[in-house]
């Protein structure tokens, strides 16, 4: 099983996942992490950037932990069969691991763009 998270600074999990380009990527075997290691992505690779009908390098991914993403990206890869879960949790081996042991805090984390939003800032919390 693998699980990627998004972590853009490397650090932390980060949110707007249609934008991210860094993504934590852990191996999992009998519930427990055998590895870890950080994939990056060209721009054009990014959800955002990315046709939903190409191949993709997350394609093999079980499960996506993120801080937040938009209903088109989560619709995106949930029609390809892949978990998604937004969390507060900023850790990323804290978040697979609370993942794995069923007590990830998880939440709707949702960034809703409308046409109208490229003006708009906000802020989450």
């Amino acid at each position: 099983m693998k699980i990627a998270v998004t972590s853009q600074n490397r650090r932390t999990i980060t949110e707007h996942a249609g934008k991210c380009r860094k993504f934590w990527i852990y191996d999992v075997d009998q519930g427990q992490t055998t590895g870890r290691e950080l994939l990056e992505l060209p721009l054009e690779q990014s959800f955002h950037e990315s046709s939903p009908h190409d191949p993709h390098p997350l394609d093999d991914v079980q499960v996506l932990i993120s801080a937040s993403m938009g209903p088109g990206l989560r619709q995106r890869l949930m029609a390809k069969g892949i978990t998604v879960l937004m969390t507060p949790e900023t850790d990323p081996d804290v978040a697979v691991a609370a993942y794995l042991q069923g007590t990830l805090i998880s939440g709707p984390g949702s960034c809703d763009h409308g046409p109208d939003d490229h003006d708009h800032h906000h802020h989450h919390t």
